[in-house]
């Protein structure tokens, strides 16, 4: 990063670019202005937020400057400042006010100039402002990814070489247009420091040109045209090859069948008869605003807060449980999409979809009865767009109730009294479609304290060329799923930041390992023995699952004591084992996906360290994220502020059954109490009772009344006690 610091605060750093030598401009001052109005250190920034820290940064540059802005979002303040601020709230205090923040990333038009800068809303000043240094690029937004869309379509020399591919007359074509990704190749003019996209270009069906909704993914053609998205300059066309090798072939068009998900391509099932969720006295949470945009959840002895960006998406802050202080701050940091085909342009294909994009930018606007079943609470946002002004992003998180089986039980069998409690869970959730696919992330709570982050992932997968006299061969980099069409291996990666206070500030990581006994004519003599073996993780690094050892990571504080055993307070952490990514630590792949290698990377809390990835993932060369932190190797036994990122995901090998579209495959990741509580924190559940649940039983009352074995079979009513 380059910037040359004013030591006036009333002025903006010098700010070297291709353009100008130097920029320097009086910020627009508190005086001339109206203040900004009080709000909530947390709270998400406003319509009118948005609009005023664009104009503030523009401010500082020449009339008639042309930006472009790429991030517009709140800047949170220093931990060592929020954390006491949110405790005095909390108590019932009303401490002073914190200045508002934006954090801003922007782009001269039609260059390569990128900056960053810090907006105090409060005072009205541009605290910071600089231009990037090589390899760090924004990341796309919407308007940028249409206008690619449009333009690349449009040049001759790619209309030149659709032209010899022989599509049938009437055919339309369409473009997805994908983050360059990196190789560090450099070829005549272009190397990877400039901001390029790769665009993969289909074909709607042939046979029916005019449905917009045609899966286009059935027909991948093999030209690539990559693009400069900052002039809309053509930089070169890529050729796919489509056979099993690297060699590039001629191409002509031949005639393939469809592959439509689209309900009016099938024929329906009739036989499915309704499932409704019918809460009659309505929900049992409470929603209130904590900012304009902001919400603060209550339900069944939780609390916290909830906010949302461009950037992650939706973020859960101050988490209590029955007024216990549990996580600071919770979110989804980074996803990694890296392909395994070597042969080029597929083998710089790797997607960071949240640096990328934007998990809040590319969140769906949540429609009742089909995103979400039964009372639905939806919370609604505001983005910055390119030309720094608001846009609204309608239902992007939708809160609700679910029944998800029995959370506990026991039968006395001496007595046959049975004690049944169902598991009710409450459920925030968000979809990103990013292009091709979509991801459907969920915070999940459940009445004994337990938290779980859920993903399933979706949609469409990114298909690539293939001869069709391969349709019937075994390829070495995919599954082939449609003739012609080859969907190729990928990994998914997803990193979840926790951020914890268990039992309040001053934590620390352990992991635990379950180690056999040796055998002891007195102590151990049949060779059954096994003991736990704890250890604290006092430097910051990256670690690994071992099930060979239950290798169990902890989140303690050893200030804290439970008040049976004495021991500390804690959470445990549940991941799914995942292949760890398959690109050598000498490739790109590697050095960006930063956090695809390790289970768990344990890093020093320093403000600003949020995304797993680093802050620019965009055709990054790495050295800047997660792996890098925990490489310092920094002491967490004094200030005992650990930040634990939690790493999982899976190896797609693509099925037929993936297309043309997915069906969902799940993932969990969960937190969970251990020695937090005295006992089990779900005993005050009522019991599950068919006068509460209205039930219906199916079988007739004869059925009911049968014996099996000479044991009567009991029911209840054949009827349910709901009415109509």
């Amino acid at each position: 990063m380059v910037a040359n610091q004013d030591a006036k605060a009333a002025q903006v750093p010098v700010i070297e670019t291709d353009n100008t030598a130097a920029v320097k401009a009086a910020i627009v001052s508190s005086e001339a202005t109206k203040a900004a109005p009080v709000t909530h250190p947390l709270g998400p920034l406003t319509g009118e937020e948005i609009i005023k820290g664009a104009d503030l940064v523009r401010s500082v540059w020449p009339d008639g400057t042309k930006l472009q802005f790429k991030v517009n979002t709140l800047h949170e303040p220093e931990k060592k400042i929020l954390a006491p601020w949110l405790a005095a709230e909390r108590a019932g205090e009303k401490p002073a006010p914190l200045e508002r923040k934006s954090f801003i990333v922007y782009t001269l038009r039609g260059t390569h100039n990128v900056h960053e800068a810090v907006v105090n809303l409060t005072t009205q000043k541009v605290e910071f402002n600089a231009k990037l240094g090589p390899f760090e690029h924004p990341n796309s937004d919407m308007a940028e990814l249409e206008e690619v869309e449009k333009a690349v379509l449009e040049i001759p020399e790619v209309k030149a070489e659709i032209e010899k591919l022989g599509l049938p007359e009437g055919a339309v074509v369409v473009m997805d247009p994908w983050i360059y990704g990196a190789d560090g190749i450099k070829e005549a003019k272009f190397f990877d420091d400039k901001r390029v996209m790769q665009c993969n270009l289909y074909l709607r069906d042939p046979k029916n040109s005019s449905e917009e909704d045609s899966c286009h993914y059935s027909f991948p053609l093999p030209v690539s045209p990559v693009i400069d998205p900052a002039t809309l300059e053509l930089v070169r066309i890529d050729i796919m090859p489509t056979g099993h090798d690297e060699t590039i072939k001629p191409f002509t068009w031949q005639d393939r069948p469809a592959n439509e998900y689209i309900p009016e391509a099938h024929t329906m099932r009739t036989d499915l008869k309704p499932l409704q969720v019918v809460q009659p006295e309505g929900a049992s949470f409470t929603v209130e605003p904590f900012s304009e945009l902001g919400r603060t959840l209550k339900w069944q002895k939780w609390d916290f807060k909830v906010g949302f960006n461009q950037r992650e998406g939706m973020v859960l802050y101050d988490v209590h449980y029955d007024n216990r202080p549990l996580f600071y701050r919770l979110s989804l940091s980074d996803m990694a999409i890296p392909y395994g085909d070597p042969r080029n342009p597929f083998h710089r294909k790797c997607a960071f979809d949240l640096g990328d994009v934007g998990a809040g930018l590319t969140a769906n606007n949540l429609q009742l009865g089909c995103d979400c079943l039964g009372s639905i609470y939806y919370i609604s946002s505001v983005l910055g767009n390119a030309e720094g002004k608001p846009v609204d992003a309608p239902n992007v998180v939708c809160i609700h109730e679910q029944d998800s089986g029995l959370l506990w039980k026991h039968t006395n069998y001496r007595t046959n009294r049975a004690v049944v409690v169902r598991n009710r869970e409450l459920v925030l959730q968000s979809i990103l479609t990013v292009s091709n696919y979509e991801y459907i992330l969920a915070f999940i709570f459940n009445q004994a304290g337990d938290i779980t982050y859920e993903v399933r992932a979706t949609g469409i997968l990114s298909t690539q060329p293939l001869d069709l006299d391969l349709t019937e061969v075994p390829h070495p980099f995919g599954t082939v799923v449609h003739p012609g069409v080859l969907g190729g291996y990928h990994q998914h990666f997803f990193s979840l930041r926790v951020d914890p206070m268990i039992g309040g500030h001053g934590n620390q990581i352990a992991y635990e390992e379950a180690e056999a006994m040796p055998r002891d004519p007195k102590l151990n003599p049949n060779g059954h023995g096994y003991m736990v073996k704890k250890t604290v993780i006092d430097t910051t690094g990256g670690y690994d699952l071992d099930p060979s050892k239950n290798r169990t990571f902890k989140i303690l504080n050893p200030s804290v004591k439970n008040t049976v055993n004495k021991l500390p307070v804690g959470y445990k952490v549940h991941v799914p084992p995942f292949q760890p990514i398959l690109a050598d630590k000498d490739s790109y792949h590697y050095k960006r996906a930063e956090f695809a290698d390790r289970s768990f990377y344990v890093t020093k809390y320093v403000d600003g360290e949020l995304f797993a990835g680093g802050k620019y993932t965009n055709q990054s060369h790495g050295g800047k994220g997660v792996r890098s932190w925990a490489e310092r190797k920094e002491d967490l036994t004094k200030e005992q502020d650990p930040v634990l990122w939690v790493n999982f995901g899976i190896n797609h090998i693509p099925r037929v059954e993936d297309f043309p579209v997915m069906p969902m495959e799940m993932l969990k990741v969960m937190l969970r109490p251990v020695n937090f509580f005295d006992k089990n924190p779900a005993l005050d559940v009522p019991s599950s009772k068919q006068s509460f649940n209205c039930s219906t039983a199916l079988n007739t009352a004869d059925e009911l009344a049968k014996k099996v074995d000479g044991l009567a079979v009991t029911g209840g009513e054949m009827k349910g006690c709901c009415k109509a």
